[in-house]
Parts: structure tokens; C-alpha cells; sequence
């Protein structure tokens, strides 16, 4: 388990670091870099699931600390897995706006004078629409990242708290079942956390496609 841990653990600051290429590469190359990224992504999940039959195995009393460091690794590829969705909505947005505008640079103008006015209106209210297009995603993804802030310092809290109930009930030798119920809180959490993140991520998309 513990070379196999350390495996997944290292190939997810590899894709860290394969994160920051996106901003830097052109487009001819971005494709290659997401693939490669989501690639690496499935493959640290399909770890994940055989690091958790792994630890439901693992005596009792490293089967607790175990499932922790198994949990905290999960969360980071989550958060890995929604930091290049976004990425890759961002870059969607861009090539739709970059097409449009080319199809207003391009179109040809009559020479009939309220057909002309009628062409820049709409050319006009495009730029507007655009501007407003942009503001509103950029002021949605301030709120998604802050949001996503606070979820990750509550799951530091509560990790701290879980972890300092464990070693109180180590000491005092607490039984099987109450471990149960401290492992069954955490997992509650642990769910409200996700579906306040899959809801937060539902409700971005939702109101991006309302702005555009």
C-alpha cells in the first residue's frame, strides 16, 4: 500500500505542475496537454480505488490513519479535476468569442446606409455583450475559488479535530462502535463538502451559460 500511496502521491503534483503548461501553451498544443493531464488524473483515481480495498484491510490500528491519508489524496485530485474543467470552459469561451469575432471582422457591408448603421449596431452590442460576458465570469470564478477556499479550511479543521478524537479514543480505548460512529461523522462531512462543491461548480455553469 505504502509504494503504491506514494506512486499516486507523487504523479498528482505531477500534474500540478502540468497544470500551469495550460497557460502557456498554444493552441495547437493545449489539446495534448489536457489530454495528458486527464490521463494522468484517471489513472490516480483507478489508484485510489485499490488504495481503498487496501486499507479496509490494513490492521485496525493503521487502518484509521491510513484511510485519512487515502481521503486527503482523493480531495486533492478531485480539486485537480475541477481546476482543469474550468480551465478547459475558459478556453471553450475564448475560441467562441475569437470565431464570432472573426465572422463580424469578416462579414461584407453593404453600401446602403441604414444597412451599414444596422451592421454596427449589432457589432456594438456584440463588443457589449462580450464585456459583460467576460466581467461576469471573471466575478464568478473570484466567488467559485472562495468558496472553494473555505471548503478546503473546513476539511483542515475538521481532519484536525478527527484526528485529535482518534488519538483521545486510542488512549482511553474507546469500543469498536463508537470508532464506527466517529468514522460515519466523518464521512458525513466529507459528503457535505463534495456536494457543496458539485453544486458550486452546477452553479457556475448555469449562470456562464445565462451570461453567454
Amino acid at each position: 500500500m505504502e509504494a503504491l500511496y506514494h506512486q499516486s502521491n507523487k504523479q498528482v503534483h505531477e500534474v500540478q505542475s502540468h497544470m500551469g503548461l495550460l497557460e502557456t501553451s498554444d493552441r495547437q498544443s493545449v489539446h495534448l496537454v489536457e489530454n495528458e493531464i486527464q490521463s494522468r488524473i484517471d489513472q490516480i483515481f483507478s489508484n485510489l480505488e485499490r488504495l481503498e480495498i487496501l486499507c479496509s484491510k490494513e490492521p485496525p490500528s493503521k487502518r484509521q490513519n491510513a484511510k485519512l491519508r487515502v481521503d486527503q489524496l482523493k480531495y486533492d485530485v478531485q480539486h485537480l479535476q475541477t481546476a482543469l474543467r474550468n480551465v478547459q470552459h475558459r478556453r471553450i469561451l475564448r475560441d467562441q468569442q475569437d470565431r464570432e469575432r472573426e465572422e463580424l471582422l469578416t462579414r461584407s457591408y453593404t453600401t446602403n446606409d441604414s444597412e451599414t448603421t444596422i451592421h454596427m449596431d449589432e457589432t456594438l452590442q456584440f463588443n457589449s455583450n462580450v464585456r459583460n460576458a467576460h466581467q461576469g465570469i471573471d466575478d464568478l470564478l473570484g466567488s467559485g475559488s472562495s468558496i472553494l477556499e473555505g471548503l478546503r479550511d473546513q476539511r483542515k479543521t475538521l481532519k484536525g479535530a478527527h484526528k485529535k478524537i482518534l488519538d483521545v479514543a486510542n488512549m482511553l480505548g474507546l469500543s469498536n462502535t463508537v470508532m464506527r460512529l466517529i468514522e460515519k461523522r466523518a464521512f458525513q462531512d466529507k459528503v457535505i463538502m463534495i456536494g457543496g462543491m458539485l453544486l458550486t461548480c452546477v452553479f457556475m455553469i448555469l449562470v456562464i451559460k445565462y451570461l453567454t
